[in-house]
């Protein structure tokens, strides 16, 4: 492979300055107008209120962000009207700095049951519907006893549907985020490549990873390196590798700028390719393009994982999900989640929108030998798909 200019990981991080400090977070303005959709969607569909327990849902509606807990916290977004938040009594004055759109804060004490407060509060609301719909990241710790306590008052469903009508459209605004921390993290990925010595362990390149990223003022989500045979799984193994000549090297990695994430997967050669290693290389890539192409608005999401597919059933790979081949769906939503809608996978029939941002990820994956996967992520423009970061050439040239 052409062989980068040599720059040890120390050195990279001291070329690295906070770019997320620049970045302008999503306004109160938007938050409004992402309540006042969810409430549009609700009256269409009866449903009287969503309870949003402590994820990044309840950051998507509010921009209040709970860490999880065995204590209930969260918030009713009712159909008609200001949230309710829900909080500990003793968490109240947090709760109030945390708050960015108004609205009544609802307390209970240690003593007392809050599904019984949460369960009340809805079924009081004057707001319309005869539906309690629940935030799918609620733990069953709370919303089965909510739901005893609403009985018969209400019907109880999944709010799953509503919330992703509202997440997979991403704004202007969501785009720039993810933009910034996209172009951030592929610079990590090229410093990665370029302080690869014979000897350096998985571990010692993750670390550096997570240093880079804080070091660019994100917030580190993860990082994966997988060295020669362990590169043909798709989540690595459990044991740290060392690089020698000749292995394929897998890094994978992702960060988060105002709770918006970045994904990127580069495949390469420590040293020279082999023509076998050339020739997997080249198949991903020719899978990946395909993926790419067959984005088109309006498509069905499975359009995309079938050409993907089909370029390596065609190839001899597979067939299905079958090794040697593509083990996993082609690609999946990306976001506040890391893995969100709409999913790249055969028999989703969402169709592509405009605002839609997923991966295109059709890894191949030969076990016991080696894998590649190539994974960038798309975002639907009004015209067509476009890459949020410049794919990888070829396996001699990764960064272009």
């Amino acid at each position: 492979m052409s062989a980068p200019v040599y720059k040890s990981f120390e050195q990279s991080l001291t070329e690295f300055e906070n770019i997320a400090a620049d970045v302008a977070p999503i306004s109160n303005k938007e938050l409004q107008s992402r309540i006042a959709k969810l409430q549009g969607l609700m009256m269409e569909a009866g449903v009287k209120a969503v309870y949003l327990d402590t994820s990044t849902s309840l950051t998507y509606f509010t921009g209040m962000t709970l860490g999880a807990s065995e204590r209930l916290h969260g918030a009713i977004i009712p159909s008609k009207g200001a949230p309710i938040y829900i909080s500990p009594a003793f968490e109240e004055p947090k709760t109030v700095t945390l708050i960015k759109i108004e609205g009544e804060i609802a307390t209970w004490e240690e003593h007392e049951d809050p599904a019984l407060l949460v369960a009340n509060r809805i079924c009081d609301l004057p707001a319309e519907g005869n539906v309690l719909a629940f935030d799918p990241a609620t733990p069953f710790m709370f919303s089965s006893p909510i739901t005893a306590h609403i009985g018969a008052r209400l019907k109880v469903i999944g709010a799953g549907d509503l919330i992703a009508q509202c997440r997979q459209i991403k704004s202007a605004t969501e785009i720039a985020i993810i933009q910034t921390a996209m172009t951030a993290s592929l610079r990590v990925h090229k410093a990665v490549w370029e302080g690869l010595y014979e000897g350096v362990s998985t571990t010692e390149v993750t670390d550096f990873i997570a240093a880079a990223h804080q070091k660019l003022g994100m917030r580190h989500v993860f990082a994966a390196a997988q060295f020669g045979e362990a590169t043909a799984y798709p989540h690595g193994v459990p044991y740290a590798q060392t690089l020698t000549k000749g292995d394929m090297v897998l890094i994978d990695l992702g960060a988060h700028i105002h709770r918006y994430c970045s994904d990127i997967t580069r495949t390469y050669v420590f040293g020279e390719a082999t023509e076998r290693q050339r020739e997997l290389w080249n198949m991903e890539k020719a899978a990946h393009r395909a993926a790419f192409e067959a984005a088109r608005l309006g498509s069905p999401c499975e359009d995309v994982d079938a050409a993907a597919r089909k370029v390596l059933t065609d190839a001899g790979y597979g067939p299905d999900y079958q090794v040697p081949g593509l083990p996993h769906r082609t690609g999946h939503g990306l976001g506040m989640d890391l893995h969100e809608t709409p999913f790249i996978v055969r028999g989703n029939k969402t169709k592509l929108q405009p605002g839609m941002v997923f991966s295109d990820e059709p890894m191949l994956c030969v076990y016991g030998e080696c894998g590649v996967r190539l994974e960038d992520i798309i975002y639907m423009s009004d015209k067509g798909p476009v890459f949020f970061t410049e794919p990888a050439h070829s396996i001699e040239k990764p960064f272009g």
